[in-house]
């Protein structure tokens, strides 16, 4: 089927829009309504939960009722969503009547306006229509997307200048935020951490500058301020500089030093959270740090320094009191004297522990364990950084 439909942009911003039906086909259509300000409107006797919450915080109105002849009025837009074949009907008939482009999503044939698939991108919302197809129009929104994101379709604009601190997630390139990557494809210079997911280094492009600021555990080395005037200086010559760390750049990453130090050059930063490893690496292992009846807390704690050391700001003490989750970072060189730490607090000897070196990453091993045994089973497995400890019952979960 050929596509003839008209593509247009509605401004729906105050004005009001009916949804007839509370099912899922009106949850999925919901959300875009909502960010558009229209002022919608439910009319259906049953929502979904989702439905019900979004209605209950005010971001629409539900009328807790069937349809019934009237209700257009006023309407700048409908979707009918119902299963019921005659009330898409009825609505779409009073639609008509009153000139109010309407939506069928049981038969987009039958309405006078059909929803294209759509996604943003960088200030641009792309729309695909397809006759109908929507499975269709959804395969080439995506891959227009893709190409975006990926820069392969050139896009004018405005470019983004200052700093980027991206967080790349915990080593699988693919699990750096959509946000992340596409500041990455923009950025003039890369100053990357140890940690970074080396392999989207290599999808630069050549003219890009890259700069190792590697942090390599208990090795060499680039002093911090060393780093905060690189960011400075060439976001000061112009260009956009992304600060690629691994994991989150606010989870023991220091990203705010960075940004403090940009802010007090006069350096404008854009902040884009990462996946941390502390959660991350866990879950790609199978041990989720939380579970129903299993885990009401976790906590996470730097391993950098040792129990008892002068600069330590840990209270072992009450972490050994605790019934739930520990993830340790940085804690490899140190899990020894971590280890008894905690014993001497009171954490029971058989407490399951999970050790998972380079999570997400091809070279992923993970050591279960307990506490008792947890230091010697460190050396003896040869685990070496980057890797996760994580101590508490979830540690058992998943085999």
């Amino acid at each position: 089927m050929s596509e003839s439909h008209y593509l247009a942009g509605l401004d729906l911003a105050g004005r009001r829009v009916v949804v007839v039906g509370g099912g899922t086909v009106a949850q999925r259509r919901l959300p875009r309504l909502v960010s558009s300000g229209a002022r919608v409107e439910v009319i259906s006797p049953s929502v979904t939960p989702s439905v019900e919450a979004m209605a209950t915080s005010g971001q629409v109105g539900w009328h807790e009722r069937p349809y019934a002849d009237g209700d257009l009025e006023g309407a700048w837009y409908v979707l009918c969503c119902t299963s019921s074949r005659s009330v898409n009907e009825a609505v779409s008939a009073e639609a008509e009547r009153r000139h109010v482009f309407c939506v069928r999503a049981d038969e987009g044939a039958a309405g006078t306006a059909v929803t294209p698939a759509t996604g943003n991108h960088d200030g641009l919302l792309v729309g695909v229509l397809a006759g109908g197809a929507f499975r269709r129009s959804a395969a080439v929104r995506d891959g227009l997307l893709s190409a975006l994101r990926a820069g392969a379709v050139p896009v004018a604009g405005t470019r983004p200048h200052g700093v980027a601190l991206v967080g790349g997630g915990p080593g699988d390139p693919d699990l750096i935020t959509v946000r992340g990557r596409r500041l990455l494809g923009l950025a003039d210079v890369v100053v990357a951490d140890h940690l970074a997911p080396g392999a989207l280094l290599e999808e630069l492009d050549p003219s890009v500058t890259v700069i190792d600021a590697a942090k390599l555990p208990y090795g060499r080395a680039a002093s911090q301020d060393a780093i905060n005037e690189l960011l400075i200086s060439h976001a000061r010559e112009g260009r956009f500089v992304v600060r690629l760390k691994g994991g989150d750049p606010y989870v023991f990453g220091r990203g705010f030093e960075e940004l403090l130090a940009c802010a007090a050059a006069d350096v404008p930063v854009t902040v884009v959270p990462g996946v941390t490893s502390a959660f991350g690496v866990p879950a790609v292992a199978g041990v989720p740090v939380t579970h129903r009846g299993v885990a009401h807390e976790v906590v996470v704690v730097s391993g950098h320094v040792p129990p008892g050391h002068p600069t330590s700001l840990v209270d072992w003490q009450a972490l050994a009191a605790l019934k739930g989750t520990l993830v340790l970072l940085m804690a490899v060189e140190r899990a020894g004297a971590i280890v008894a730490a905690l014993l001497e607090g009171g954490r029971a000897p058989d407490t399951p522990a999970a050790v998972i070196q380079e999570g997400t990453t091809a070279n992923q091993r993970v050591v279960k364990s307990t506490l008792d045994k947890l230091a010697d089973e460190v050396v003896a497995q040869g685990i070496r950084p980057p890797a996760i400890i994580v101590i508490g019952s979830v540690a058992a979960l998943g085999g």
